[in-house]
C-alpha cells in the first residue's frame, strides 16, 4: 500500500462538533482514534531526534520567535563537523531518523545541511528528513540526492486570506505548489498546521484538514498555538489544548494510515499533553538533540521550552502502553511495511 494521496481510504470525515467535542464525547472520539492507530502501527512508535542548525530566517510570520523582524535575537549557523560529531557520538539508540531543520536560510542549507547530510549517510544507517522551508527546486534536488529522504513542509494555515494576515511563508498557493512539487520529484512530504491562531474559529480548523486531506502528504502534524514573546502575538491567549488533541484525533480518523507527530509544544497547551497526543493519535515522538548552546536561541515560540529528552519521549511512551519501533521512519515510508518492535 502506498503511503501517498490515499484519498481511497478515508472512511470518516471530521464536522465542528467532533473538533469542539468534550466529556464524553471527546473521549470516544479519542478512543476510535487510538484504536484505528493500533490497528495501523501496533503499539510501536516511531522516534526520531531533531537537531535546529541555524535560527536565521528571511520569513516574518508573526507567530514565530525567529522571524526576521525581531532584530533582539542572536542568530547562528551550527557548525557542520559539530553537529555531525555529536550525533555520530551521541545520538540515542533509540533514534531511527535524524530531523535537520532551520528557519528559512539556504546559506544554512548549502553550507551546513547538504555537508552534514552527506556525513550521515555515509556513517550511519539513519533516515533522514529535513525542515527546511521554501527552497529553489535545485536545493531540494541537491538535498535528496545526497541523501535525505523526508521534506516537512507546514502549511501552518489553510485560509489563504488568514495565510496573509498571519504574514506566514509566501503565499499559500506557493507552499501548496511546493508540496506537490516535492511529492513529484519522490520525496516522501509532512505536512503541518498550528492551531489556535488567534481569531481562527473550528470553522479554519475544518479548512487545515480538508487542504491537509487533498495534499500528497505520508504525514501531518498539530501544534498549538503558543504566543511568542518577541511576537506581534505575544499578548494572545494560547490555543485550548483539548480541542489541539480533537484536531490530531481527527486527523488519524481521516487517514489511518499517516505519520502523526506528537510535538512539544503539546506540553506548553495542556497538563501531560504529550501523552495525551499519544493518546488520541500521534504515532511519531522527536527527541530534541540540539546542542545546548545554540538551543536557546532557536525561538520558535518562547525560549522556556519543553524540551523532550530520551528519557521523556521513552517515559510517556511506557506509561501509554507505547514501544519504540526499530524500523526508521525513512525505511518504513520505502518499504510501506508495519513497525518492527524494539
Amino acid at each position: 500500500m502506498t503511503l501517498i494521496n490515499q484519498v481511497s481510504e478515508a472512511v470518516y470525515y471530521p464536522n465542528e462538533r467532533d473538533l469542539t467535542a468534550s466529556g464524553m464525547a471527546q473521549a470516544q472520539l479519542h478512543e476510535r482514534a487510538a484504536e484505528a492507530t493500533r490497528e495501523h502501527f501496533g503499539n510501536q512508535v516511531f522516534v526520531r531526534a531533531v537537531v535546529e542548525v541555524s535560527n536565521f530566517c528571511r520569513q516574518n510570520c508573526v507567530y514565530c520567535g525567529m522571524r526576521r523582524d525581531n532584530r533582539a535575537l542572536a542568530r547562528f549557523r551550527a557548525r557542520t563537523d559539530q553537529i555531525a560529531a555529536m550525533l555520530l557520538e551521541h545520538t540515542p539508540a533509540s533514534v531511527t531518523d535524524i530531523n535537520i531543520q532551520a528557519g528559512e536560510d539556504p546559506v544554512a542549507v548549502r553550507e551546513v545541511v547538504l555537508p552534514l547530510i552527506k556525513v550521515l549517510r555515509r556513517e550511519t544507517k539513519l533516515g533522514i528528513s529535513v525542515c527546511l522551508g521554501t527552497l529553489a527546486p535545485d536545493l531540494y534536488d541537491q538535498l535528496h540526492r545526497a541523501g535525505a529522504a523526508i521534506y516537512i513542509m507546514k502549511f501552518e494555515c489553510g485560509d489563504a486570506a488568514e495565510f496573509l494576515r498571519f504574514e506566514a511563508p509566501g503565499t499559500l498557493a506557493e507552499r501548496e505548489r511546493h508540496i506537490h512539487l516535492l511529492a513529484q520529484s519522490g520525496w516522501f512530504v509532512s505536512s503541518g498546521f498550528i492551531s489556535g491562531l488567534p481569531g481562527q474559529t473550528p470553522r479554519h480548523w475544518l479548512g487545515n484538514l480538508e487542504l491537509a486531506a487533498s495534499l500528497p502528504l505520508s504525514g501531518c502534524s498539530v501544534s498549538p498555538f503558543i504566543p511568542g514573546e518577541d511576537t506581534p502575538l505575544r499578548e494572545f491567549p494560547a490555543a485550548s489544548g483539548e480541542w489541539t488533541f480533537n484536531c490530531i484525533a481527527a486527523m488519524r480518523l481521516m487517514r489511518p494510515s499517516w505519520v502523526i507527530p506528537a510535538v512539544s509544544a503539546l506540553n506548553l497547551a495542556a497538563k501531560d499533553g504529550y501523552r495525551h497526543g499519544l493518546r488520541s493519535g500521534a504515532n511519531l515522538v522527536t527527541i530534541n538533540l540540539t546542542p545546548d548552546e545554540l538551543r536557546g536561541d532557536y525561538v520558535i515560540y518562547k525560549r522556556d521550552r519543553f524540551i523532550m529528552t530520551e528519557e521523556r519521549v521513552l517515559e510517556a511512551m511506557a506509561v501509554e502502553g507505547l514501544e519504540p519501533s526499530r524500523q526508521g521512519l525513512a525505511d518504513f515510508y520505502t518499504c510501506g511495511a508495519a513497525p518492527v518492535a524494539a
